[in-house]
């Protein structure tokens, strides 16, 4: 049975959407700019998204210098670490589940970044159960 505060009608495709268009936004309202791609995934009580395409020019030179990818590196993490309770409260209102851990990397040689959000509970089974 789907969680008692996620909508009954969602499937999991709609929920996965919902997932991507919210980092999605966030990334381009906090970032300045959103992914070119981006995909989300239930898998049992995982949400993973990947968002392709989020370097800059001005980062994507910076990857190609000395010590250039590990800026990168370091600047995006501790920009995103700083807003984890918000995107773990962006994931947790789409998916009608608390989320217990965020994890994130980034590669700054393929401008791709990979989300991991561990969810209370097996939100997968819950979404074929119900």
């Amino acid at each position: 049975m789907p969680p008692a505060s996620s909508p009954p009608d969602k499937t999991k495709g709609q929920i996965e959407a919902a997932v991507t268009e919210a980092l999605t936004q966030f990334e381009r309202d906090y970032l300045g700019r959103g992914p070119k791609q981006a995909n989300s995934f239930i898998i049992e009580n995982l949400v993973v998204v990947k968002l392709q395409g989020i370097l800059s020019p001005a980062e994507r030179q910076l990857s190609t210098e000395n010590g250039g990818v590990e800026l990168i590196k370091k600047m995006r993490t501790r920009l995103i670490e700083s807003s984890s309770d918000d995107l773990s409260g962006l994931v947790a209102d789409e998916t009608g589940t608390e989320v217990v851990s965020m994890h994130t990397d980034i590669s700054a040689r393929t401008g791709e970044r990979i989300f991991v959000f561990t969810l209370a509970e097996d939100l997968e089974a819950a979404l074929k159960s119900g």
